[in-house]
């Protein structure tokens, strides 16, 4: 999905990429619930009412139009984690979130890629073999496909997977992972530097920039700001998470023309236990979830069911605003699309 909660820290694979990567135990409580139910994918779907919401279309990335860049190797850059990695070759790809598969896909390399992090949800990756288990990484696996090159998250792990991989002699390129609207075409450009393409990550940055403000003219203006407070559920594993700053959602809603709730009522930690004051101070008019999410709990008749949210604005009108797991915090090509079924769905009354 998207970025997730952190699949340690609670961020929700997107949440990525990330939700902004909780720690401790309620980020290892996270790490269950997504070995329990899993990511979803798709593109940006909504389901704002008590309707069924319209079949998703289908979940694709756009690569560049044109030929596929050639990688002009070798190119040394710095990864997250302190390393200085050089990288000779990018014919064997493995990206170990589903944001960065995003990436590279859209450069136009997705030949080149030959595994995938189940949070890769979109379609052109959906064949690939999956290296990981519940969001912890198979050293074993990434290395019987022989890659040229790992592209991961400072928040991939276990550790000592990723040390494995290196020790095995393979490049191991790591980022930071995306919570705001600017980290989308810094991560373009440090993912096109890596693999050599950086005409083409230039050519990326600028389709996404270009796209983003086409969603941004038709934001609107006029009235109160609406209060939207995104809530991570995953119903089976009985984790009810709620945003404040550092999310990731919190960078999103605010774009669309939103104020987050969470934030706004003083929660300073990305993600917090969902607690019925917790929510009255929050007081949103609209509830954002992920699809998968929003399922595990039974649909809004179970939403609203939760300890306090049938007591907010959100839940007496029944506003929900649902996007897919495998997009909504991955900050990548695709956030456009994102950006456009929020503004669609927390603006429900229009201009």
């Amino acid at each position: 999905m998207s970025r997730e909660p952190d699949r340690r820290r609670p961020s929700p694979e997107p949440v990525r990429r990330r939700l902004s990567r909780p720690a401790g135990a309620l980020a290892a409580t996270l790490v269950l619930a997504l070995a329990v139910t899993g990511c979803g994918g798709g593109t940006d779907t909504a389901a704002p009412t008590d309707r069924p919401a319209a079949k998703p279309a289908a979940d694709r990335v756009e690569p560049l139009a044109g030929p596929a860049p050639r990688p002009g190797l070798p190119a040394t850059v710095p990864s997250a984690d302190g390393h200085d990695v050089t990288v000779r070759k990018a014919d064997r790809i493995v990206p170990l979130t589903g944001s960065l598969s995003e990436i590279v896909f859209s450069l136009g390399l997705g030949d080149r890629v030959v595994a995938r992090d189940i949070t890769a949800t979109f379609e052109q990756a959906a064949k690939l073999p999956v290296v990981t288990r519940a969001h912890d990484v198979s050293a074993e696996n990434v290395l019987s496909l022989k890659p040229d090159v790992v592209l991961a998250d400072t928040s991939t792990g276990p550790a000592e997977a990723i040390g494995q991989i290196r020790a095995a002699g393979i490049p191991v390129v790591t980022y930071k992972p995306a919570t705001r609207m600017a980290d989308v075409g810094t991560r373009i450009d440090a993912v096109a530097a890596a693999l050599g393409v950086r005409k083409a990550g230039d050519a990326l940055k600028s389709r996404t920039a270009q796209r983003i403000k086409a969603v941004e003219k038709d934001i609107p203006h006029t009235g109160d700001r609406p209060r939207v407070a995104f809530l991570y559920l995953r119903g089976s594993a009985s984790v009810y998470l709620i945003g404040g700053a550092g999310s990731g959602a919190d960078s999103l809603i605010e774009a669309a023309g939103g104020i987050d709730a969470g934030k706004e009522s003083g929660l300073t930690k990305d993600f917090t236990p969902i607690t019925s004051e917790a929510l009255a101070k929050a007081a949103p008019d609209v509830i954002l979830v992920m699809r998968k999410g929003l399922e595990s709990v039974g649909g809004i008749d179970g939403l609203v069911k939760i300890p306090g949210v049938a007591q907010t604005p959100a839940g007496m009108d029944r506003r929900v605003a649902a996007v897919d797991d495998g997009v909504l915090l991955n900050f990548g090509p695709r956030t456009d699309a994102v950006l456009r079924s929020l503004v669609r769905q927390i603006h429900a009354e229009g201009k």
